[in-house]
């Protein structure tokens, strides 16, 4: 039995039960982003093993995570592209391949640029096509009702994916060694994400004679455009609009108080103050896990409520939460605690309203390359602070400076979101244009 033939004949029999495929096709992507994340994710268990066989510093080290972040940001628009134009399984299998061989040639490596190149280069382009670019795009194609809820899932499994991964990392790393680590991610790249890809997955709903669950019309076609063209015409589009650079800003920040700084630096601030390397890691597996419970949350806050409102809330709370980190994560168990509980909530629940408010302003069929671009500035924020934190420790032999400076930011950010002005009707393709929303 084949690939299509297995999607298309399971599509058949649970639609005579009432259930549509792109359930389905969710929930493959759900995994699929879940192990995604943590194949991005896993230098971070790597810091200090890499720091103390080698002896290189964190900031060397850092510099790989920051262009691990870039790279992977700024594959979300041409990631859209390359969808449109291969579809969306074949990259995803194209990228898996190249996960799995770039971990596995890591195990060899002994000077830094060999770290740039295969967990900052290789690890980077090939995660970015499997990012948050791809959970919005299976939303819009795939969903018109739950729409907000079901990009709240997919959001929360990269980001949860990111974090649960690492304690078993940590200990990967404590028992047998970051080599073996590597080698795991190789193995679970290929022996577990791809086959459900390759059976599973499928572009469209038209490709196997459906409609988007809740669509009462057909969707038109897919553009066959070049990649490149596609990423460069979104941007040109969007670039236009007062609502575009919002967003990107506010994104921006926060990639920098989010994957940049918790999800790169907190395993080794808490080493700094006396915790083990799987305890430290332990504390992301709960921000992951509230962070599942949040982004549902946003999702379905999002279907409901004004998402620039819902943006102003989650940067205010989490800059409050950052300014706050200093002064429990080495002196309370308790602050710490409920840091890590409020913080997770808060983690990710930005991405729902923030591609809600891309696909009224712009257009379902133009929300993926738009929010790629938006995403990428998320990343590049995560690359500053991953850099930046890095260098911190490295200057001033602590994480206080980078902690305050990130929730600063948070609550600029807040100031900003409220400023976006949002299309009332603008779920259809002709919603939006630049002239709407003038720069």
């Amino acid at each position: 039995m084949t690939g299509p033939t297995v999607a298309a004949r399971l599509a058949r029999r649970l639609d005579a039960r009432g259930v549509h495929y792109g359930w389905v096709v969710a929930a493959v992507s759900f995994l699929t982003l879940i192990t995604a994340a943590g194949f991005r994710s896993t230098v971070g268990v790597l810091i200090v093993p890499l720091q103390d066989e080698f002896g290189w510093s964190r900031a060397t080290i850092s510099a790989a995570v920051a262009i691990n972040l870039v790279l992977y940001g700024l594959g979300g628009p041409f990631a859209a592209g390359l969808y449109d134009r291969f579809g969306v399984r074949k990259v995803i299998v194209i990228a898996l391949a190249v996960i799995a061989t770039s971990s596995s040639l890591t195990t060899q490596m002994d000077s830094p640029w060999q770290l740039d190149l295969l967990w900052g280069v290789c690890n980077g382009l090939a995660t970015g096509a499997i990012g948050v670019t791809l959970a919005a795009v299976i939303a819009n194609r795939w969903f018109v009702e739950r729409r907000g809820l079901v990009t709240g899932m997919l959001t929360a499994s990269n980001a949860t994916g990111q974090l649960v991964f690492l304690p078993l990392l940590g200990w990967i790393v404590t028992a047998e060694g970051w080599r073996t680590a590597a080698t795991t991610v190789s193995v679970v790249a290929l022996a577990f994400t791809l086959p459900l890809v390759v059976l599973f997955l499928r572009d469209s709903p038209a490709q196997i004679g459906l409609r988007p669950f809740g669509a009462v019309v057909d969707d038109p076609p897919i553009p066959q455009q070049n990649p490149f063209r596609a990423a460069i015409d979104g941007l040109r589009l969007a670039s236009g609009t007062s609502t575009f650079w919002l967003l990107t800003a506010s994104f921006f920040v926060c990639g920098a108080t989010t994957n940049g700084l918790i999800g790169t630096h907190l395993i080794p601030a808490a080493m700094d103050h006396g915790m083990s390397e799987v305890t430290a890691a332990s504390l992301l597996a709960v921000i992951g896990v509230f962070d599942l419970v949040g982004t549902l949350c946003s999702g379905w806050l999002t279907d409901r409520f004004d998402p620039r409102w819902l943006l102003f809330w989650y940067y205010g709370l989490r800059g409050l939460s950052l300014l706050a980190l200093p002064f429990v994560i080495g002196s309370s168990n308790l602050g710490l605690i409920a840091f890590v509980v409020f913080y997770g909530l808060d983690w990710v629940a930005t991405v729902p309203p923030t591609v809600a408010i891309t696909a009224r302003a712009f257009g379902r069929e133009r929300v993926g390359v738009v929010f790629g671009w938006i995403f990428g500035a998320h990343q590049l924020g995560g690359a500053v602070a991953a850099w930046g934190a890095g260098a911190a420790r490295t200057w001033f032999g602590d994480y206080q400076s980078a902690f305050v400076t990130s929730g600063l930011l948070a609550l600029v950010a807040a100031g900003l979101v409220i400023r976006i002005a949002v299309p009332r009707h603008a779920d259809t393709p002709s919603a939006a244009t630049p002239a709407e929303a003038p720069a």
